[in-house]
């Protein structure tokens, strides 16, 4: 199983920029996903981009994500 952690830490909290599948944006998180039962794939969040792998890394689709715009009061 690949390691999420080793793969894709060094892109948190860094200015580093995810330069895949014709993506150049931040990871803003990533992980596991699973059936309930056993984990089938993960996932890779960008600034505006879901990105869904395999177990062994293959990608699987690429969705665009909701992104809410916060407004604070001033």
């Amino acid at each position: 199983m690949i390691n999420l952690h080793q793969r894709y830490n060094h892109y948190l909290n860094t200015g580093l920029i995810l330069n895949d599948h014709d993506i150049n944006e931040r990871i803003i998180a990533y992980g596991w996903n699973d059936d309930g039962k056993d984990i089938v794939g993960f996932y890779v969040l960008t600034e505006t981009k879901e990105l869904s792998y395999t177990k062994d890394g293959s990608l699987i689709g690429i969705e665009n994500r909701k992104v809410s715009q916060k407004t604070y009061a001033a």
